[in-house]
């Protein structure tokens, strides 16, 4: 087992990182990036390890979209784990810098989680509707299935046929999906 695997082992079973933040609005607790660096700075420090995380924007089927890669290291080997988050800029009551900064925040935050293996299963973000009730939300072809772009995609990489894979995409989210959507699939698939 390298130095780097044992480290991280010791790093990812002994991080506490509760939901010490509180949504009044949506009734739930959360936490936040900062909230997560905070817990595992010390572990990091004490494991021998560093964390570093950068980001990067793109454009993807006309939405732009921040991916956060948290890496780890050693100082020798590293190892990363990645997150994306959509930016809305013209999201009510941020100006076009806020928006950057929430998407990738949150894009942050999950890397962290993946890196980490913060499990986020009951975490109120899967699961807030925003003080939208069902009748209110956009509706689609296969229900809210507002993850869609990111479940074709693993779907789609681990096709062995990856035309079916793409047809099979395009006609199962048809009704949310454009057509420069799923052409920007296939640019981020290859």
């Amino acid at each position: 087992m390298s130095k780097l695997n044992s480290a991280l082992i010791q790093v990812q079973s002994q991080l506490k990182a509760p939901k010490n933040q509180r949504n009044n609005f949506g009734k739930y607790n959360y936490r936040s990036a900062e909230d997560i660096l905070e817990a595992v700075k010390p572990l990091l420090s004490a494991n021998g390890l560093s964390m570093t995380i950068t980001d990067s924007a793109e454009e993807l089927g006309g939405m732009v979209v921040i991916t956060a890669t948290a890496t780890i290291t050693d100082g020798t080997n590293s190892v990363s784990s990645s997150a994306q988050a959509g930016v809305d800029p013209n999201r009510k009551g941020m100006d076009i810098a806020q928006s950057f900064g929430s998407s990738s925040s949150y894009a942050r935050k999950y890397a962290m989680n993946g890196l980490l293996l913060i499990d986020d299963t009951k975490d109120a973000d899967a699961t807030n509707t925003h003080g939208q009730t069902a009748s209110s939300r956009p509706a689609t072809s296969q229900g809210d299935d507002g993850d869609w772009f990111s479940k074709a995609i693993e779907y789609i990489k681990g096709a062995t046929d990856k035309n079916q894979a793409f047809e099979l995409v395009k006609n199962k989210y048809g009704a949310t999906a454009s057509e420069k959507q799923i052409g920007a699939l296939k640019k981020f698939v290859k």
